[in-house]
């Protein structure tokens, strides 16, 4: 009578849905009780999954890879949310994840690179248009663009979370056709490309992101000054960019730099927000804080030793 009792608990409790504080009971249960094979093999089916972790590695990279080519805007964002919250290091699913695989992940970055450039040569006319598809002709060029620089964002906010974003700062320094393109492109398009920038500014401004000084260098002299240019187009377009924790982390980063590298890139934005005032970043408060260990805590330290 017992045994029919618990089966018949079981095998109602297998046709149900379950709460997850419900599952956490049964996973428990299981591990403190032994029922016979007949009555359990429906339960542990749902409650362990014998996936190996190469297939999750491959089922994390296809999620990610179709959320980039997805052609519905609301859907992709969704899709962004539910797949950042279960990939993410802060989800409540972290005891339950395996390690993402890295390389993965930046294939499908070098993928949107490589369509975000094409689409930059697009936008400074070096692509004729009989090489365009009729899909491609059929939306505008800004949105595509937006499209691609959001999924770059996205893959980098997952990398940042998951502190593997170290090799994207030398992917990003390293597109030099990007940077070509973006002195040919309209100030309306080439702010896009400052929008990854602005991450990897705040990332590394808020200790974030943890870099060797090369790669802080080789980040600001590549993309300093076309984020000059283009923050006031970021102020007008911020699309969810804090603007203030932008200018506060480019000062911070700069800060991070040898004083003489400073230095250049100080009198770089000095000019800048001497023509340009509030379309361009106010770094004021880094500029003193680099005056001050450049001059007044030199000259005091040079009449100490003297």
């Amino acid at each position: 009578m017992f045994r029919r009792g618990v089966s018949s608990c079981l095998k109602y409790l297998e046709a149900v849905p379950w709460t997850e504080e419900e599952e956490e009971k049964l996973r428990s249960l299981f591990t403190r009780f032994k029922f016979d094979e007949a009555t359990s093999r429906d339960m542990l089916a749902r409650l362990h999954s014998q996936q190996s972790t190469d297939t999750l590695q491959n089922l994390a990279r296809h999620l990610v890879s179709s959320i980039t080519t997805c052609s519905d805007a609301n859907a992709r964002n969704e899709l962004k949310s539910l797949v950042k919250g279960l990939l993410c290091k802060s989800s409540v699913y972290e005891k339950e994840q395996p390690d993402i695989n890295k390389e993965d992940f930046y294939a499908v970055c070098q993928s949107c690179m490589s369509v975000l450039h094409n689409l930059f040569e697009e936008a400074s006319d070096a692509i004729p248009h009989e090489r365009m598809t009729k899909k491609e002709m059929g939306k505008p060029l800004i949105a595509r663009i937006s499209k691609q620089v959001d999924n770059i964002n996205f893959l980098l906010e997952i990398l940042l979370d998951r502190q593997m974003a170290e090799e994207f700062v030398d992917l990003w320094v390293n597109q030099g056709n990007l940077l070509k393109l973006h002195e040919r492109a309209s100030p309306m398009v080439r702010y896009e490309l400052s929008r990854v920038s602005a991450i990897l500014f705040i990332a590394m401004g808020t200790r974030k992101l943890h870099c060797c000084s090369e790669a802080r260098s080789g980040l600001l002299q590549a993309w300093f000054g076309p984020m000059l240019l283009d923050f006031g187009w970021l102020q007008r377009c911020r699309k969810g960019l804090d603007m203030k924790a932008l200018e506060e982390a480019m000062g911070q980063t700069l800060l991070t730099l040898p004083l003489k590298q400073q230095y250049v890139l100080f009198m770089e934005w000095f000019r800048c927000f001497s023509r340009n005032g509030s379309e361009c970043p106010n770094l004021s408060k880094a500029f003193q804080i680099w005056w001050r260990r450049s001059f007044l805590r030199g000259s005091e330290t040079h009449a100490v030793e003297s």
